[in-house]
């Protein structure tokens, strides 16, 4: 035979699967960043806020290794300790990062604004609600709850300690799928705001949006980037949505209030057979 049967997911989208620090809670993600530079000053390491914000999205001890590898950390440590960092020091700073980071979401767990209305919206669309975050099961159990307090609830929270491997493995997005018990992977939508959210959605073979200002790329609280200039709001949403965009988002946006516009489309895409 000449022919070759394809299939093609043809229907609407079934499911989102949000971050949360930077897409639905703490605009611009500040939580993380004050608590590794704070626990790296606990062992005699100075990191600058961008060194910590690098990495941002992994799973917490994945990240506190990301950011002893940067080269001038690295040098810092050795300056500092006289060796190289090793598995045990990035095991002690973790177990000091834990509680500071527990303490830390508690005062950072605002919701993003346009996140309830736009869950809302969602839920009335047929859309079942997961989420994926780097932060371990102990310090989500806060934020869980300071959320729903606010009346936010998803239908799942996967946790980095919940999978094997983290961010940008596609682990942690398709164990939601299977918690949501949702397939075709290609039905589902990835939101988040740093470039392993990108990379965790598109190693799924899911759709996956980038939010450029509400989170880690900007990196300002909603107060901060309201009282910048139109010209300088404009300069850092376009260097965040080139970062997210070359990780290979299919859409940037700037926050989760601008995602009904997206989820149409895709739904558009869908009907044609285009995947991912």
């Amino acid at each position: 035979m000449n022919f070759r049967y394809s299939r093609r997911y043809c229907g609407k989208l079934k499911a989102a699967v949000v971050d949360w620090a930077g897409t639905v809670v703490d605009f611009g993600c500040h939580a993380p960043v004050a608590s590794f530079v704070a626990a790296f000053e606990g062992v005699g390491i100075t990191v600058t806020i961008a060194e910590a914000r690098a990495p941002m999205g992994q799973a917490k001890w994945n990240h506190i290794r990301a950011i002893i590898d940067q080269p001038r950390v690295a040098a810092a440590w050795l300056a500092r300790h006289g060796r190289a960092a090793t598995k045990a020091d990035v095991d002690a700073i973790y177990e000091r990062f834990v509680p500071l980071q527990t303490a830390m979401v508690a005062r950072h767990a605002e919701l993003i604004p346009g996140a309830l209305d736009t869950i809302a919206a969602m839920r009335a669309r047929g859309l079942k609600l997961g989420s994926t975050t780097g932060y371990p099961r102990v310090v989500m159990e806060v934020v869980i709850e300071r959320a729903r307090a606010q009346g936010f609830t998803l239908d799942c929270v996967i946790s980095s300690d919940d999978v094997p491997l983290g961010r940008p493995s596609p682990f942690p997005a398709l164990k939601a799928l299977a918690e949501l018990a949702v397939y075709p992977v290609e039905a589902a939508v990835k939101i988040g705001d740093t470039v392993v959210d990108i990379e965790e959605g598109l190693n799924g073979g899911m759709w996956s949006v980038g939010l450029a200002v509400s989170g880690n790329e900007v990196g300002l609280s909603s107060a901060e980037w309201q009282a910048l200039p139109a010209a300088e709001q404009n300069a850092r949403r376009q260097a965040a949505t080139a970062r997210l965009a070359q990780a290979g988002a299919h859409y940037v946006v700037d926050s989760i209030a601008d995602i009904a516009p997206v989820l149409d489309d895709i739904d558009q895409r869908l009907a044609r057979g285009e995947k991912p």
